[in-house]
């Protein structure tokens, strides 16, 4: 189910109103549990049986570990050997999911690659290849898995013996296919409380989802139209318009991905609990390291917290510092998805940072010299652009069908002057009008304007709190007319996709 479908606008309210009436809170999550499983299951039924056995490898190595853990601090207290099988309970549940992502996401990738490279050394494979779909949001679900176990084992988390519980904490439909991607600590907690009805938390948990639907089907799904052209066409343009095509890819993919997680946060708030914030103006960066401090927070953080800081993170030799951060961010281009196309954009954003790093002293000898104020509004300006741009590059690498094609947009956009382009009409035969484009340049501008201002600490939904509640709900029910008139519908263009889906 799409949050942006007629099925979502029904299906919402209703397990609202029947959440805040049944008075029992263990009857409560189940209905919650019940509701997340059909809101998975409306893409593709036989994949539940892929979200149980996660859930059931997770819940059950947890309790293990958690078991384990005991036994081995009796053992330390009577001077004997400690036993290890809580270490081997949190591998067995890693490369668990590991194989099903290994599976499900990388199997032709990888088999593809091997035919490839034994075609090199002239051996001739015959693999065919494996025709197996590719579950909603998988890589989201096992990671929450994944990192649940891993904090029972570190002793961040107590372990859940509640299992309904637990199934809920990995299924639970807000979040469930495309993140933000909660930790246990956070979330597995909120549900062993008694949510009231709160009105005012209601408004604010609307407020947050209608932010998100204008973001995603005003601008997302209107930009992704001139998207798709340049990028399925590309070798019929050049210079500015292919120039134009990537860098509203970059607004594209953002407007989609913090749409839905806006959405979800803001259906979660609604029912009382809070997720955390997964993204936080990203394109206010002033570096690529600080570009990912605020994209996509919480896989970020995850990564950061379970892979990066296990293999020493920063406060290790220089070389291993950056040896770190290269594979943190290969690793998760390849999150992202199973074509080298991914691991490129994961490995330019990596080695941007540490390239940063190394040059990051001389540039402030130089800045120092030259008697530049870094906090100049000119300098953070020209900072935040050239961080922008380079992103922007690496994104189209994510968007193309292909490493060719990659480079190929990229050398045709800077190969050709024409900007004459954006005024002599080319670019009203992209796919929108002119009202369109323009609907859409207007929506970026506004955007734009929320993003300086939360940047700014001004938070626009307090400030509307602020206000009577008739002019409150009149602010709501004014953005759904604006989405209801300039969104994005109809069977000619797939609007419904979130990008995000597909990992």
């Amino acid at each position: 189910m799409l949050f942006n479908s007629l099925a979502y606008l029904i299906f919402f309210p209703v397990i609202v109103l029947v959440y805040f009436l049944i008075p029992w809170h263990r009857v409560r999550n189940g209905m919650l549990l019940v509701a997340s499983y059909y809101f998975y299951m409306r893409w593709d039924p036989r994949f539940i049986v892929l979200m149980i056995g996660v859930t059931l490898v997770s819940y059950f190595c947890g309790l293990l570990v958690s078991i384990s853990q005991k036994e081995e601090a009796e053992h330390v207290e009577k001077d004997l050997r400690r036993t290890g099988n809580a270490k081997i309970y949190t591998t067995v549940t890693i490369v668990a999911m590991l194989l099903v992502l290994g599976w499900f996401k990388y199997a032709n990738f990888l088999t593809g690659n091997l035919v490839s490279l034994m075609r090199l050394i002239g051996v001739e494979l015959a693999i065919p290849k494996l025709n197996v779909a590719l579950p909603v949001g998988i890589s989201f679900f096992t990671f929450q898995a994944m990192g649940y176990v891993i904090d029972v084992y570190r002793g961040t988390t107590e372990v859940e013996k509640n299992f309904f519980r637990f199934a809920l904490f990995v299924s639970f439909f807000p979040q469930l296919v495309a993140g933000p991607i909660e930790r246990s600590g956070h979330l597995l907690q909120q549900f062993k409380d008694k949510h009231t009805f709160d009105s005012r938390r209601v408004l604010k948990g609307l407020m947050l989802m209608v932010w998100g639907f204008f973001i995603k089907m005003v601008l997302a799904d209107r930009i992704a139209i001139i998207v798709d052209q340049v990028f399925n066409y590309y070798t019929s343009y050049q210079g500015t318009i292919l120039m134009l095509g990537a860098g509203l890819f970059s607004f594209q993919i953002y407007c989609d991905f913090n749409g839905y997680s806006l959405i979800a946060i803001g259906s979660a708030q609604v029912l009382g609990f809070d997720l955390i914030q997964n993204f936080e103006q990203p394109y206010l960066a002033r570096t690529v390291a600080d570009f990912w401090r605020r994209w996509h927070m919480s896989l970020t953080n995850w990564f950061r917290d379970y892979i990066y800081f296990p293999l020493g993170g920063s406060r290790v030799a220089k070389w291993k510092k950056y040896r770190n951060i290269m594979i943190v961010f290969l690793i998760s281009g390849l999150w992202h998805g199973a074509d080298w196309t991914y691991v490129i954009w994961g490995g330019m954003n990596g080695l941007m940072q540490v390239i940063g790093d190394i040059i990051n002293p001389a540039r402030k000898k130089l800045l120092a010299k030259l008697h530049v104020n870094e906090n100049s509004f000119g300098h953070r300006l020209v900072q935040t652009f050239l961080t922008y741009v380079y992103v922007t590059i690496a994104w189209v690498f994510f968007r193309a069908t292909s490493v060719k094609s990659a480079v190929d947009i990229i050398v045709g956009s800077v190969k050709t002057l024409n900007p004459w382009v954006l005024f002599d009409g080319t670019i009203y035969n992209l796919g929108l009008n002119q009202m369109d484009f323009w609907a859409m340049v207007i929506s970026l501008l506004v955007l734009l304007a929320v993003d300086i201002l939360h940047e700014n600490k001004i938070q626009i939904r307090e400030s509307i709190m602020g206000q009577p509640l008739p002019v409150r709900w009149a602010i709501v029910y004014a953005a759904l007319f604006m989405i209801l008139i300039f969104g994005i519908y109809g069977p000619g263009y797939d609007a419904a996709s979130f990008i995000y889906f597909q990992f």
